[in-house]
């Protein structure tokens, strides 16, 4: 459920098991629902129109994930509000008062689109604000929100790494039931078409979601956004993989709801991550290898 707070914090949320048993984290960057007051009351849209952009649920999909020795990682805040999938300083320069910092990229598709850092729009292109953001809050939001994100989520990696020789990432996303041609689409994996993961992690995913009578695609329409590019860096030891489930297998998209097959997708999906960090099964030596 969505909560309109004063502030919010904590701003995300590491979960850690006592005894981690395998180089996973699970990332879940867009399903924060607390949303700041100042946010909601400058905003030209009613609460149901900006959780348009939510990965409602996504978060509580995985977060079992923990009970098995693997980690987990959330965002409390929501994506129309700050979005840690973008560079850093992705902004519109027409979206504020004030002049941008130089090294501000103003000129990203993802700008473009109205989708940068701070998002324009929400839903089908429904404008978020009536009026002009002062920059000093955009840039109030990339310090106290976005860097420390970012700050520890590649602690954990770099912890994983250490630890294991390899770190591998998860990062979890939810599509729109009606944002693709052919609705029968329920997963999309993204691995930027081979680049940020060995090709066994993707390999691995795709062959348990299908067992579990799922439709599965790579890459298109989602290749992974600038976390899985980010973080994904084989030859290092980094391992990124991002994952897009169609909203319609779990919730009632119109209301917020999860539907009747929450429990029945929740449970695959964790059995999803046992296959995948099942040593025996999935060979992590030659990935050590790799990277050394």
């Amino acid at each position: 459920m969505a909560v309109i707070a004063d502030e919010i914090d904590p701003a995300f949320e590491i979960v850690q098991p006592a005894s981690l048993r395998a180089p996973f984290l699970f990332n879940s960057p867009h399903s924060g629902v607390v949303y700041p007051r100042d946010f909601v009351s400058q905003s030209r849209l009613e609460l149901p129109m900006l959780r348009r952009s939510e990965d409602s649920f996504v978060d509580e999909l995985f977060a079992q994930v923990t009970r098995f020795g693997m980690g987990f990682m959330r965002a409390h805040f929501p994506r129309c509000y700050l979005d840690v999938n973008r560079e850093p300083y992705e902004l519109d320069p027409r979206m504020f008062d004030g002049r941008l910092p130089a090294y501000a990229n103003t000129r990203s598709m993802r700008v473009a689109g109205g989708l940068g850092t701070i998002a324009r729009i929400v839903g089908e292109a429904q404008e978020i604000y009536g009026r002009r953001i002062p920059v000093d809050e955009a840039i109030a939001r990339i310090e106290s929100l976005y860097k420390p994100y970012h700050r520890s989520l590649r602690q954990l990696m770099v912890q994983m790494q250490r630890s294991f020789g390899v770190a591998v990432l998860v990062d979890c996303h939810s599509m729109p039931s009606g944002c693709q041609r052919d609705a029968r689409i329920d997963m999309v994996l993204g691995d930027r078409y081979g680049t940020s993961c060995a090709g066994i992690i993707t390999d691995t995913i795709e062959a348990e979601l299908r067992r579990r009578g799922y439709s599965v695609v790579r890459n298109k329409p989602y290749a992974g956004g600038f976390i899985t590019e980010h973080y994904g860096n084989p030859a290092s030891g980094m391992h990124a993989v991002q994952i897009e489930i169609n909203r319609a297998l779990y919730m009632r998209e119109a209301t917020y709801q999860p539907s009747e097959n929450f429990e029945i997708v929740q449970n695959d999906l964790l059995e999803v991550a046992l296959a995948l960090a099942d040593v025996p099964h999935l060979d992590l030596a030659p990935l050590r290898a790799a990277a050394e």
